[in-house]
């Protein structure tokens, strides 16, 4: 396939714009990228775009897609005056999914995910992460990655699975998270890893869910095993999540919003993410911004996600969240484009993608858009025109 008479985002170098480019692709991968005017001579199927923007195909690198039921309930709760700890330890919150994912059979958690996933694909999404985390048994764990592998094969995108079993500490081990590790987290990571379950695995460190001690159990048993890792820190509280995280090389630190000097600094030495995730702030009603400044004064690469959860970020938008990141958090438009293109790329560990270039993914969205920065500035549009996933032209 040729396309032509583009506007290219290529994301090497900024955003990396070719005006009046061109993109040869063969099978899924890109085989020549440039200017028009130097377009190699070769035959294949010619599409003219009409001068639109293309950039890589969008990259959601931290959802919760795979889960039943909602907590509409809760949002009104939060909305007269209770916060994310009350919700949680009055029995909402995490364990009020938990029990409607266990609940749910595999068939049906497929079912209502790819309601969720096609709203991403009509955002341009062609890669999504996929964490499990409400099932929070052994059985419930594996059950929720089979489903996040049975979207990969038929969403039309490609999923990115993660373990996260150490998300909350169930009603049955209230007051013995150790034992919860012992005797749910670990052996659900075994398993895991025995069926080939799992790309990463995640955790969340937090007062209301696990000490950076437990976590740092969990990921020698992953790294063991040859999984990266992943950690939710800083969200609420500062622990030393994300310098944990980075001592165990770990591929991101998400959420961040408590991180001080020291975690940035340690989150730069070990080339970790910094995945940015304004859905929760924006529903959670929070306050204290994650320390953008402080990222880029230490280099940190940041990602932008849409944490797609039925409690804190109940969105499928990932243009909406790189709006919101630009206007809450100050990023700029080609900092929320890189956000969800390479640096999403590299909080998945994929080199790939999020590029256009030779070699890599023919993974491309094709916006009616001009310049990279209307993708950040519309609020709730979605000006796709086409997506191209593996060399193939969905119109």
């Amino acid at each position: 396939m040729i396309l032509t008479n583009a506007t290219i985002a290529t994301m090497t170098g900024a955003a990396g714009l070719i005006p009046k480019g061109a993109i040869v692709t063969e099978g899924d991968r890109i085989l020549w990228v440039g200017p028009e005017s130097d377009l190699p001579s070769g035959q294949g199927e010619r599409v003219d775009l009409g001068g639109r923007l293309v950039t890589p195909g969008l990259i959601d690198c931290h959802t919760h897609l795979v889960h039943a039921g909602d907590r509409a309930r809760e949002f009104e709760m939060r909305l007269n005056g209770a916060s994310y700890e009350e919700v949680a330890r009055a029995g909402g919150g995490i364990v009020s999914t938990v029990r409607a994912t266990r609940a749910a059979t595999e068939g049906e958690l497929v079912a209502g995910a790819e309601a969720r996933l096609a709203a991403m694909r009509a955002d341009g999404v062609t890669t999504v992460e996929v964490k499990s985390g409400y099932g929070l048994t052994v059985a419930d764990e594996v059950k929720m990655l089979r489903a996040a592998r049975a979207l990969g094969r038929t969403g039309g995108v490609q999923v990115h699975a993660t373990l996260l079993a150490a998300h909350a500490v169930p009603p049955e081990y209230t007051g013995r998270a150790d034992a919860y590790i012992d005797e749910v987290c670990l052996p659900a990571l075994d398993a895991a890893h025995a069926e080939g379950l799992a790309d990463s695995v995640d955790g969340f460190c937090e007062g209301i869910a696990f000490t950076p001690a437990q976590i740092d159990r969990v990921f020698i048993r992953a790294r063991a095993l040859g999984l990266p890792v992943r950690l939710h820190a800083e969200q609420l509280s500062n622990l030393g999540g994300a310098a944990l995280a980075a001592r165990h090389g770990a591929l991101s630190a998400d959420h961040l919003e408590y991180l001080d000097e020291a975690g940035a600094a340690a989150m730069a030495a070990a080339g970790t993410v910094a995945v940015i995730l304004p859905g929760a702030f924006y529903t959670l009603r929070e306050t204290v911004l994650p320390p953008i400044a402080l990222l880029r004064k230490h280099g940190v690469p940041m990602a932008v996600a849409t944490d797609c959860n039925p409690g804190t970020a109940p969105m499928t938008s990932l243009t909406l969240a790189m709006n919101m990141a630009c206007t809450f958090f100050r990023m700029t438009p080609d900092e929320a484009l890189a956000g969800v293109t390479t640096h999403a790329a590299g909080a998945l560990g994929l080199s790939d993608r999020g590029r256009i270039a030779a070699g890599l993914r023919a993974d491309l969205a094709v916006w009616d858009a001009a310049h990279p920065a209307e993708l950040s500035y519309r609020i709730g549009a979605t000006p796709l025109h086409a997506r191209i996933f593996g060399g193939r032209l969905d119109a």
